[in-house]
């Protein structure tokens, strides 16, 4: 359940928030969704994917931190085992007031529903006594711009991929050492066959739109899930 509250220091003076990582604050999960200007720092760490919004007819992009809901296999001992947290996870409890796609200054809000809002003396302070943003926060409203400027973007990226067909669905399966099998479907990955069938033109035209990096390394992530089923083993065989 959440309960969103537009941020301000009046009611908000004396919110502090907890950072650590856990699967009681709200982290265990399988999926994040993450906007095109990540994708570098992204695959570093995660295999992206797509995923086809099917009452909106639109694909949005997901991190994969797991093979099944509520699995995330970052996490560990009280932190987040990557170099690189998406976006939409790193501004917990916040988000962005409207809608993505709105044009205009956007309001922070707080889900003082979350379980990452901190009792006591615990956590980070999101204003001072003064009632001004303290550093953690200042922090946070620039990751909620990135966030908001690249859903913004987003919308013409996914529109090239579908205009060019450059979305080919996608399943994986996998047996893990403890003899478990696991299958991702529903999904969609970069065609890579047609992508390398297009026109020059068409290159030209995607490079021109900033949209042929967020496609390679979109490609070049999916070198991730050897390292996410390593991770899954280690885990099975730690019990």
């Amino acid at each position: 359940m959440s309960r969103h509250e537009a941020l301000n220091p009046d009611d908000h003076r004396d919110l502090r928030i907890q950072e650590r990582r856990d699967a009681a604050l709200g982290d265990a999960r399988m999926v994040c969704i993450v906007v095109p200007a990540e994708f570098r720092a992204l695959q570093a760490e995660y295999p992206i994917l797509f995923r086809l919004n099917e009452t909106r007819d639109r694909f949005s992009a997901l991190a994969m931190f797991g093979f099944e809901n509520g699995e995330n296999l970052y996490l560990a001992d009280g932190r987040w085992d990557a170099r690189y947290r998406p976006l939409a996870i790193d501004i917990q409890p916040f988000l962005i007031g409207g809608r993505p796609d709105e044009d205009g200054p956007k309001q922070i809000h707080v889900d003082v529903d979350s379980p990452r809002i901190a009792t006591g003396d615990e956590g980070v302070r999101v204003f001072d006594k003064h009632g001004r943003p303290t550093p953690y926060l200042e922090r946070v409203i620039e990751q909620i711009g990135e966030l908001d400027h690249g859903f913004r973007e987003s919308g013409d990226f996914f529109a090239a991929l579908q205009r060019h067909e450059l979305l080919e669905p996608f399943t994986l399966e996998v047996t893990l050492e403890d003899r478990s099998d696991n299958r991702l479907v529903g999904y969609h990955i970069i065609d890579e066959a047609r992508l390398n069938s297009l026109s020059g033109t068409a290159l030209a035209e995607l490079q021109a739109a900033g949209h042929l990096e967020p496609i390679y390394m979109a490609m070049a992530s999916l070198s991730q899930f050897s390292a996410l089923i390593a991770r899954r083993n280690r885990r099975a065989a730690r019990g």
